[in-house]
């Protein structure tokens, strides 16, 4: 479990799944998502089940008074260029805007950095999804480029903006908050 001063991070449960299951079926929550409602229970089940054998790592992100709000996950690591990609959704709208995404990002990222020792981690995200890309911005994540047309959504393709940092930006990061 990583722990900071408003989440913490910790293993998905089985008991989990209807939560999941009611933020991917929001359409507010999934709009800038490369998943879009429906989703049942039996097709979050094996994303649950598929969990065991993937490279990946899902965190769920929970208030420290233990209220589920979102999930975390290292999406693709290379092991040979040591770099992976994450996703993050905070699917308890009553907490977008209030640094809880913030702060998972950064616990994720020290645990990437110091405890996987990788050197690049990246993203990306709905040109339009102004509020994540300023999260990422405030993690220390530089955009790196455009992934044009890279979805389609609402009737129309869509830019995706690269996003990444590098191990030396984290420690000179970290350096300047201590």
């Amino acid at each position: 479990m990583l722990s900071g001063s408003k989440v913490r991070l910790r293993a998905p449960e089985r008991s989990d799944i209807p939560l999941f299951v009611k933020w991917f079926n929001d359409p507010e929550v999934t709009e800038f998502l490369l998943r879009s409602p429906p989703m049942g229970m039996e097709e979050e089940e094996r994303w649950f089940e598929s969990l065991r054998v993937s490279e990946g790592k899902v965190f769920c992100i929970e208030t420290l008074d233990g209220k589920l709000i979102g999930n975390i996950g290292i999406i693709h690591i290379d092991w040979t260029n040591r770099k992976a990609d994450i996703g993050i959704v905070i699917g308890e709208k009553e907490r977008w805007s209030q640094g809880y995404g913030t702060e998972a990002i950064t616990l994720l990222l020290g645990y990437m950095f110091d405890e996987m020792n990788l050197e690049r981690v990246w993203l990306y995200c709905d040109q339009e999804n102004k509020r994540a890309q300023r999260c990422y911005e405030n993690c220390g994540f530089r955009r790196e480029g455009v992934f044009r047309h890279n979805r389609f959504r609402a009737g129309t393709f869509t830019d995706d903006v690269v996003m990444s940092i590098l191990r030396e930006e984290w420690v000179s990061r970290r350096a300047s908050s201590n």
